[in-house]
């Protein structure tokens, strides 16, 4: 229906009010001593108080029962769906009718000031209101229409002026409802800010829940694992009960001033616009029971939707819980392609190691596109759809542990084969850990995760968490670094809440997890024997519990890995060894190491490699101190400035310079390194 009729409709009906208000106002001239007093609802003189004296109660009632009686004209267009939507009596729609007459003819607004004998006032009072439905004031069921009713209760209208008595209080229609019979779709500012447009997502299958619903069930909660979407299966919900959906940003909702009364007011615009409502994501702090029961807008449904459990305590009546199934790798590819038609690679192979919603797909896939403009063909690329996905990670895990954007790839390293391979088998772990653990159900029971955790053991400088980055890079994640300073305390159980926040954080973010020094905190349970290694204990159980349910890949990298409990030993997927590198494996490192540098042709790398012992960790160091040596002396890289270096390192490790072992270089070290 157009905006014309619904207007004509509604002019239909004011009019029938017009015929009435007319006899009224004449009627009510008729007894008027003083009708022309221009002063006329300033004051009472004694005559007008005489007369209100020797009056009857409801005379203006009386005077609208003198009417000859007209049949009721039945309501067509936007107002017979409010009045069903809001379950209207023919009453309610009456009184409707009064509240809107000043705001859609504005003769009715001197009329009415007349009617109420002030003319400051001149909306309908709820005596005037009720006199013109032919209801008596005293009339319970009358007042009980205006004071608690559907009207009040949806909206509709309010009762202004608290501080008046009831029969002076003046009806208003709230301005949305008066936008909305006049064909207008625009919803209030306040209700407008916290919409999010319904996503045009294909993706999950509500005919089940549907059904449910269908029988008379108004309120359902879905569960939504860390790939599924309550989202979008709420909305596949509506749209299988032949509704719409008023998408609601729960977080939103709670910044605004006063939440409750904007929930009521999207409560009213489901009622006026016909459409369920779809409200999320639930937290544990965002979800009030005077919130929920503010944006119930029966019959009409209302769908929640969240991650955590559904709290008895936020309705009286229990909802319909449903568990929403997660996405495969399979549909998340498909979304991927379908979003990113155009490119040149299967950008869900690329990025099949990412667990995400299917919105948040379609937000990364929106995100690569805009990222690839940075370039100047404007190409989507596998760098820009990984950057995507990583810009849907939750930003809690960065106030909790150090992130690293991975800079360095296979080539970077210098391992034995043994390393290499078992390091290769950590990524294609955490890449296929969906297939494996989950759709194959390798993994089953005892709420056990899907994630991989991988042990890297060897001593300081072998590569352990250049492997990690690595990794990271290779699968398109960040790295994060849990820094067990600020997770280590001294108050009992203060430790495992923080490891538990940062286990929380990372279930949001696709990214790697390293513990470094992980025997700090995943160090052997002891024989009790005081309070402190029962609570020591009580940590190690906590952290075996939590590695289990983890969905993610952690990295815990230790030097010592005889002092990792055998309880963690068993739960590690990937036992990964960095020896001390050999000399071949010394001189990639050594090249690796100053390949940027401009290098003197006296330099001997061979032989640093095969007599200086140093881990990678090492000869790196060695080698930023030599690049600033030559910087210092404005030269290429000497072999006098690498021994020099070479003796600085030996200095921080504790030993000795042998000239057995710098052989034909050691007089370099008495001579200056610029």
């Amino acid at each position: 229906m157009n905006e014309a009729t619904d207007f004509g409709d509604l002019l239909a009906h004011i009019g029938r009010l017009e015929r009435r208000i007319r006899t009224v106002v004449a009627a009510r001239r008729g007894m008027d001593q003083n009708p022309d007093d221009p002063y006329r609802g300033l004051y009472l003189s004694d005559e007008q108080v005489d007369q209100i004296l020797d009056s009857e109660a409801d005379a203006l009632l009386r005077i609208v029962d003198a009417l000859p009686p007209e049949e009721p004209e039945e309501c067509t267009g936007r107002l017979a769906e409010l009045a069903r939507s809001c379950e209207l009596s023919p009453l309610d729609v009456d009184l409707l009718l009064v509240a809107l007459a000043a705001d859609l003819d504005s003769r009715f607004y001197h009329l009415f000031g007349y009617l109420n004998d002030d003319v400051t006032r001149r909306r309908p009072t709820a005596s005037v209101a009720l006199a013109m439905c032919g209801v008596p004031l005293i009339s319970a069921a009358g007042r009980d229409r205006l004071t608690s009713g559907p009207l009040v209760r949806t909206g509709l209208i309010v009762l202004e002026d608290p501080d008046r008595p009831f029969p002076c209080r003046s009806l208003r229609a709230t301005d949305r409802v008066v936008s909305h019979l006049l064909g207008i779709d625009t919803p209030d500012a306040a209700v407008a800010a916290v919409l999010h447009p319904t996503p045009a997502i294909a993706w999950g299958d509500g005919s089940a829940v549907a059904d449910a619903m269908s029988t008379g069930i108004t309120l359902a909660y879905l569960r939504e694992p860390p790939t599924g979407s309550g989202l979008l299966l709420g909305v596949d919900v509506l749209a299988r009960l032949g509704l719409e959906a008023l998408v609601v940003d729960l977080g939103a909702l709670q910044r605004q001033p006063d939440p409750v009364s904007v929930a009521r007011a999207v409560a009213r615009e489901a009622r006026l616009t016909g459409r369920g409502v779809v409200l999320g994501p639930v937290t544990d702090v965002t979800l009030t029971a005077d919130l929920l029961e503010a944006l119930e807008a029966h019959p009409l449904p209302l769908i929640v939707y969240g991650s955590g459990s559904w709290d008895p305590a936020w309705s009286a009546d229990p909802p319909l819980l449903v568990s929403v199934p997660g996405s495969t790798p399979a549909e998340r590819g498909e979304l991927w392609r379908s979003a990113l038609s155009d490119v040149d690679f299967d950008p869900g192979y690329a990025t099949s190691q990412f667990l995400l919603r299917p919105t948040q797909v379609a937000r990364a896939a929106e995100a690569a596109r805009a990222q690839s403009r940075l370039s100047g063909d404007g190409r989507v690329t596998v760098e820009a759809v990984r950057a995507g996905a990583r810009g849907e990670n939750d930003a809690t895990l960065q106030r909790l542990a150090r992130r690293i954007e991975p800079a360095v790839g296979w080539s970077d390293l210098a391992l034995p084969i043994p390393t290499m391979t078992a390091l290769q088998e950590v990524a294609a772990r955490a890449r296929h850990r969906e297939k494996v653990l989950g759709e194959w159900a390798m993994r089953p029971g005892g709420g056990r995760g899907i994630g991989v955790a991988a042990l890297f053991s060897g001593d300081s400088g072998t590569g352990k968490t250049m492997s990690a980055e690595v990794i990271a890079g290779e699968l398109g994640l960040d790295l994060y670094v849990v820094d067990l300073a600020t997770v280590i305390d001294k108050y009992v159980g203060e430790t495992e809440k923080n490891l538990d926040q940062i286990f929380e954080a990372a279930s949001g973010v696709n990214g790697v997890l390293l513990f470094d020094e992980a025997d700090a905190v995943f160090g052997k349970r002891s024989e009790v024997k005081d309070a402190h290694d029962r609570y020591a204990n009580v940590e190690s159980a906590f952290l075996l519990q939590r590695m289990e349910s983890f969905d993610g890949l952690a990295i815990l990298s230790t030097n010592l890995r005889a002092n990792i409990d055998e309880a963690f030993t068993r739960r590690i997927d990937v036992l990964v060894d960095f020896p001390m590198p050999d000399a071949a494996q010394r001189l990639a490192l050594w090249r690796m190491s100053l390949k940027t540098l401009p290098q003197s042709e006296t330099l001997d790398l061979e032989f640093c490699a095969n007599a200086f012992e140093l881990s990678g960790g090492g000869i790196r160091s060695a080698a930023v101190t030599a690049a600033y040596l030559a910087a210092n002396a404005d030269c290429p890289v000497t072999m006098a400035q690498v021994v020099m270096a070479v003796q600085r390192e030996y200095r921080k490790l504790g030993r000795l310079c042998v000239e057995k072992e710098f052989g034909r270089y050691h007089s370099l070290l008495n001579r200056s390194a610029v």
